[in-house]
């Protein structure tokens, strides 16, 4: 059984009733699901809160999925709406800068620069990097910053993202191509690149 298949079964038995494929469901997403959302509510503990409600909200929900999209893609979708639900009865909108845990850092393309950088330049190289990233997706527009968010470092495919999203595919590849340039734009001079390659 593929993992999909897994999930969709224990909805089917939560759907029914039996409680315990739903604290499976929990068991395995909760740490991803806290994860996504320590990028958007800054404080450990607002985060422990939001999660538990978007589990909440997702239980409660669990009668309207049909299994059209992904479990977990369906459960993203909750959290993120949780988040910024949470942040706008706060007065405060969802933070612009990411850090990537240093779990992603392995997992990312520039891991290995990140790994690899032994001199005094090499790192401070690296952390203006980040810092220019950092502040460019700071510029972006909030769908932009979201699909970039959501491919990058989430690692999603388009599919699950124009989910997520709530638009179509091509909608979701043209809001990360326009991610992509605006912050290759700011990397450029760091970088040393010409205008026509990306990085």
């Amino acid at each position: 059984m593929t993992d999909r298949e897994i999930d969709h079964e224990l909805v089917l038995r939560a759907q029914r009733g039996d409680k315990r494929a739903f604290e499976l469901l929990v068991n395995k997403y909760e740490r991803k699901v806290q994860r996504l959302l320590s990028r958007l509510v800054r404080d450990p503990a607002e985060v422990e809160d939001v999660t538990q409600e978007a589990f909440i909200k997702a239980f409660r929900a669990l009668p309207t999925f049909r299994g059209e999209s992904a479990f977990y893609t369906w459960l993203y979708r909750i959290a993120i709406n949780t988040a910024k639900n949470y942040l706008a009865a706060q007065g405060r909108k969802a933070p612009a800068t990411v850090d990537l845990a240093p779990e992603d850092a392995e997992n990312s393309a520039d891991g290995e620069f990140s790994r690899d950088a032994s001199t005094p330049e090499q790192e401070l190289m690296s952390r203006q990097v980040a810092e220019t990233v950092n502040s460019a997706m700071d510029a972006l527009p909030e769908e932009l910053r979201a699909a970039i968010m959501l491919r990058e470092i989430e690692g999603m495919s388009y599919d699950e993202i124009a989910a997520i999203m709530g638009c179509p595919i091509g909608t979701v590849r043209s809001r990360i191509f326009r991610a992509r340039e605006a912050i290759a734009e700011q990397l450029r001079p760091l970088l040393g690149t010409h205008k026509d390659r990306r990085w």
